[in-house]
């Protein structure tokens, strides 16, 4: 066994957790947890295909294993013993999976679109729902740009947000192009809610370029006239800097843009009719660590490092550390 592979058991106690899907996502996810977690400790990892390398890798790293779904992980021996559960599976499969978990109890971190618990951005509002049963880690583009949306809303009233997420189309699997719908619904809800804009759109793209690019995110703001641009730049940089903290690739590729639309030539802006004022334009790039996936699926290292951020602050909170 690869020593960086084995668990890491710096802390005294640490919870014991299962991931619910054994491709990409909860793969990457399981090794971030055995490198670098302080409070968690993998103890089940669950699919539904008994070929998966995910299932492979985790019999060989000793993790308890099952290719039997949901109701395989509640047979494990050691199922009573775990406290947290992150589903790193579909949004369509995600209901039936906190169905069950939730009537033992067990808090629940939802990877996927589902959307069934609030909208969580670790940097944003984790605080607020550390006590939740399930929580939602948005989506990929959300995890990327709404503190970005949140650091212009904090010193700026901010009526329309747009996000615009382009990922490889060879980090692009089938949970993701199958989730394309509830990806721009929760991303754009999330916007609003989370962002704190009054209005948002997110969209996504799969760029099929060769050799694949790394994630790029573009946030565009329209804020009010009376926005100060040095506060909103200083506000964002502040935020890339705590996201990074969680997300090492995560960084700003130009330094922020502004643009004033005046009030003769506003922008028509559906359901909000003509705006005018500051336009806020931001460029991220988000290279992944590579721990799993290749570097330039940023999309998909932005969504394991963001739960595993979120889940750690959980359990050292129940713990008291």
């Amino acid at each position: 066994m690869n020593h960086k592979d084995q668990q890491h058991t710096g802390a005294g106690r640490q919870w014991p957790v299962a991931i619910i899907g054994s491709g990409n996502i909860g793969t990457d996810l399981m090794i971030k947890i055995m490198r670098n977690a302080k409070y968690l400790k993998m103890a089940a990892m669950v699919g539904i295909d008994a070929q998966s390398d995910g299932l492979a890798r985790a019999a060989r790293l000793g993790v308890a294993i099952t290719h039997e779904g949901i109701q395989g992980l509640t047979a494990l021996p050691n199922f009573s013993d775990i406290k947290l559960v992150f589903d790193a599976t579909s949004a369509g499969a995600h209901a039936e999976h906190n169905r069950v978990l939730q009537q033992h109890g067990i808090q629940v971190v939802d990877l996927t679109p589902a959307a069934i618990g609030p909208y969580v951005i670790p940097v944003v509002n984790l605080e607020q729902h550390l006590s939740s049963q399930n929580i939602n880690m948005v989506t990929c583009g959300g995890q990327a740009t709404i503190p970005i949306v949140r650091a212009v809303s904090q010193v700026a009233t901010v009526h329309y947000a747009e996000i615009v997420a382009s990922i490889a189309s060879k980090s692009a699997g089938p949970g993701t192009r199958a989730n394309i719908d509830e990806f721009t619904e929760t991303t754009s809800q999330a916007i609003v809610s989370v962002g704190g804009a009054s209005q948002g759109k997110a969209i996504i793209v799969l760029n099929p370029a060769e050799p694949p690019l790394m994630m790029r995110d573009t946030v565009f703001c329209l804020a009010d006239g009376s926005a100060n641009e040095e506060d909103v730049r200083a506000s964002v940089l502040d935020m890339v800097s705590r996201v990074s903290a969680y997300v090492p690739g995560y960084r700003l590729k130009q330094d922020v843009q502004f643009d004033r639309i005046p009030a003769d030539r506003p922008i028509n802006i559906p359901g909000l009719g003509k705006i005018s004022g500051l336009k806020v334009s931001v460029f991220l790039e988000v290279e992944g660590a590579a721990h799993y996936l290749p570097s330039y699926a940023g999309n998909l290292d932005i969504m394991t490092s963001a739960a595993l951020a979120a889940a750690e602050r959980i359990a050292s909170n129940k713990l008291a550390v």
